[in-house]
């Protein structure tokens, strides 16, 4: 085991090392340069078209906005709470400005996917829409590149039971016990029942629970944020500039904190940031795919959302929590530095952190099911649906009673196994999106005119 875990991790130092993450940026800065920013310059124009999208009648399986919440549902999770602290106990608070920066250009990547996902997704035999790198590698590139998309499809069947099943159990067992004291297998059972009712009702039974959940866990986990934020309300000035000088200077050693360079700030920020928001990994498009619309670039608008709020508002608020409070050099770690910062502005903080962990787990979980789901249908057909649906409900309790440093550590590695198969379609593929997003837009001005 202990060969199998070396070999694991040094593949991990490869894949996560400098030419993934320039990789990741450049792909996105790529994107937006081609796209001429317009995710930044319309970001306006997709919340109104999520608004508006709660309910379609147009081709698809789940409304625009539910296939947003689905998507969030598997991006908002342990990676803005644990992930963040994370990412600032490696790299210092300059981590956050590398996790904006991460976030700022993988909106044009989120938006290049989902364009993608729409424009080459398929029926199924069950009449289901399906979607995802796997087809627009399949459906836009020649018949060379099909063997990326089953490279994409395998890695991403089996990265969903780690970091998308039984991490996230570990997560919510660890956050359950430590706070309220509930046995860890308990936590595993009552995960197993939830995820299984859910489960069995495919796509369109995620999205009414991740439409529900979602908004309001987000919402909650916000507002808790924000009163951090306004009762240290004298430290955000001195916070922000922190943030952005130790973004390009080494942080000395203080307290608990061990001293960063500047090559962790970059690191740990981009890593966590694309760990959290998941642009550029190819999951999210699987999930726009199912959209009930016609049109692939306002599935784009709307899912480019997807990065906005889960790193520019969610992640922000954990790490400007952190830094504000001061916790961030008490050498405490993961999800419990956040409790911590929470802890410091109000008694029950540690409950609303361990509370929101959970929610935003078991949502992950349900959320990653479907894409993992899609990469085993791609794979093996539609009969291989119902045992992956079983299957996936019975290792949900293994992660809440194991040690699973292996297991994120195999997960982490088969994410950027992920995300090189999409990255390399989505340069091949992008004079389609660039295509695609000029045409809409002029026709947009063209019935604005007409409407004048």
């Amino acid at each position: 085991m202990e060969i199998v875990t070396e070999v694991v991790n040094t593949i991990n130092g490869i894949v996560w090392g400098v030419p993934m993450l320039v990789m990741i940026l450049g792909v996105g800065l790529f994107l937006s340069i081609g796209l001429k920013l317009m995710p930044i310059v319309r970001l306006g124009t997709g919340f109104r078209l999520l608004w508006q999208g709660r309910e379609s009648n147009e081709k698809g399986d789940v409304s625009p906005f539910n296939a947003l919440m689905t998507s969030l549902s598997a991006t908002i999770g342990t990676g803005n709470i644990a992930g963040v602290a994370t990412a600032i106990v490696l790299g210092g608070p300059g981590a956050l400005f590398w996790m904006w920066c991460t976030a700022l250009v993988g909106m044009a990547t989120k938006f290049a996917e989902a364009v993608l996902a729409v424009k080459f997704r398929e029926k199924d035999a069950n009449g289901n829409h399906v979607g995802g790198p796997m087809y627009y590698i399949k459906n836009g590139l020649s018949s060379k590149w099909a063997w990326l998309g089953t490279a994409f499809a395998f890695f991403g069947a089996f990265a969903g039971f780690g970091i998308g099943n039984t991490v996230q159990t570990n997560s919510v067992a660890d956050a359950m016990n430590s706070t309220f004291g509930v046995p860890v297998w308990v936590t595993g059972v009552v995960l197993m029942v939830l995820v299984g009712a859910v489960l069995m009702g495919g796509i369109k039974r995620i999205a009414v629970v991740a439409g529900k959940l979602v908004p309001l866990m987000a919402l909650f986990y916000i507002s808790a944020g924000l009163f951090v934020l306004v009762v240290f309300a004298d430290q955000i000035p001195a916070a922000f500039a922190l943030i952005i000088e130790s973004a390009f200077n080494p942080v000395a050693a203080q307290g608990g904190f061990a001293g960063a360079a500047v090559w962790a700030a970059i690191r740990f920020g981009v890593a966590r940031g694309i760990f959290s928001n998941e642009a550029g990994l190819g999951s999210a498009p699987i999930a726009h795919a199912a959209a009930k619309t016609t049109e692939p670039v306002k599935q784009g608008l709307v899912a480019m959302l997807g990065t906005f709020i889960d790193t520019i508002i969610v992640c922000s608020i954990t790490g400007l929590a952190i830094v504000v409070s001061g916790v961030w050099t008490s050498g405490v770690n993961g999800a419990a530095l956040t409790s911590m910062a929470f802890a410091q502005a109000m008694p029950i903080g540690q409950y609303i952190v361990a509370i929101a962990l959970s929610v935003f787990a078991f949502t992950t979980i349900l959320g990653w099911s479907f894409y993992s789901e899609k990469c085993v249908q791609y794979l093996f057909g539609e009969k291989a649906i119902k045992p992956f649906r079983l299957l996936w409900t019975i290792v949900v309790p293994l992660g809440a009673v194991s040690s699973l440093e292996f297991i994120w550590l195999l997960a982490d590695t088969l994410n950027a196994m992920m995300a090189i198969p999409n990255l390399i379609a989505l340069v091949l593929l992008s004079p389609v999106v660039f295509k695609l997003t000029r045409e809409y837009f002029a026709k947009q001005s063209l019935a604005a005119v007409t409407d004048k």
